[in-house]
């Protein structure tokens, strides 16, 4: 149940950074900046810009975001300790024979398993 709440508020955290992420602005740096001329300078040597609401409310969630996701990997690899397969009951595991033929009455026909013969061949009168 635990794991559960963990998942969901995974998955919410994760829509919310999408769309933290997607109402920022761009911010020009990085590097497509790095182009040259006097604009690769200012990248380099300008100043932190200031930090805004929206690059918190990243850098919060991204956080929370990865800590989930750590925390939900190590509880899932924990869920079910593997087992070897020498030790399991082998009339459990293993599968049902389907015959591939239909089966044959006690006569030896193939019928619906009454036990009566088939009946003669249409066209003729049994008589031979």
């Amino acid at each position: 149940m635990f794991y559960g709440i963990l998942l969901a508020v995974l998955i919410l955290d994760g829509i919310f950074l999408g769309v933290v992420v997607l109402l920022q602005s761009g911010k020009g740096g990085g590097l497509a900046a790095m182009g040259g001329g006097a604009a690769a300078t200012d990248g380099i040597l300008g100043g932190r810009q200031a930090t805004t609401m929206l690059t918190r409310a990243t850098w919060t969630t991204g956080s929370v975001f990865m800590l989930l996701a750590l925390v939900l990997s190590i509880m899932s690899s924990r869920a079910e300790l593997p087992q070897s397969i020498l030790r399991q009951d082998p009339a459990s595991t293993a599968p049902v024979a389907q015959p591939i033929l239909p089966l044959l009455d006690q006569t030896g026909d193939a019928g619906d398993g009454s036990g009566e013969p088939n009946e003669a061949p249409a066209g003729g009168d049994g008589n031979d």
